[in-house]
């Protein structure tokens, strides 16, 4: 048995210590200790993003990280931007779009869209594309989801909310 190491981070928003064995990844601490299963373990080599969450505000590889390197941080996953409606237009619109078919990306695709989203102005199709080129989707086309954020970059810079769409029926 290998020694455990002390970690104090906070995962959406609420403040965690563990002890964690010093080779454990963000993505199986998340999965495994927190049951934040949303946060999705793929390749395992930080290629298709299914594990991306936001770590101090940037989208970070939970499967490249381990749980020790997160001590100190504030750590986002797709619940928590989920329940705080953070990003309720773009899982409306990603919806609406057809953005999603079996969902297995679909975590990953929604952390890069927001770390996208929260910067200034509204990106061009080739920013959103590059923003996206570390999440892998074998579904859809990436057209579709491209549209998505597209569609709530530009909503977002005419004045919408993302919390208005939690209001309306699916």
């Amino acid at each position: 048995m290998s020694a455990t190491h002390p970690v104090s981070l906070s995962v959406n928003g609420e403040q965690i210590s563990r002890l964690v064995e010093p080779r454990e990844t963000l993505a199986d601490f998340l999965r495994r200790d927190l049951q934040l299963t949303g946060t999705h373990t793929g390749c395992e080599m930080g290629v298709c993003g299914a594990c991306l969450v936001l770590m101090d505000g940037r989208p970070v590889h939970a499967c490249l990280t381990f749980a020790v390197q997160a001590s100190g941080a504030v750590v986002e996953t797709v619940e928590g931007l989920s329940e705080s409606a953070e990003i309720a237009d773009l899982q409306r619109t990603f919806h609406e779009r057809n953005a999603l078919q079996c969902g297995f990306c679909t975590p990953g695709m929604l952390v890069s869209a927001h770390g996208l989203l929260t910067r200034p102005g509204v990106p061009s199709r080739e920013e959103i594309r590059d923003a996206l080129s570390g999440n892998y989707c074998r579904c859809t086309g990436y057209e579709a989801i491209v549209d998505a954020i597209e569609t709530v970059a530009r909503r977002r810079s005419a004045g919408e909310r993302a919390a208005r769409f939690l209001e309306e029926p699916a």
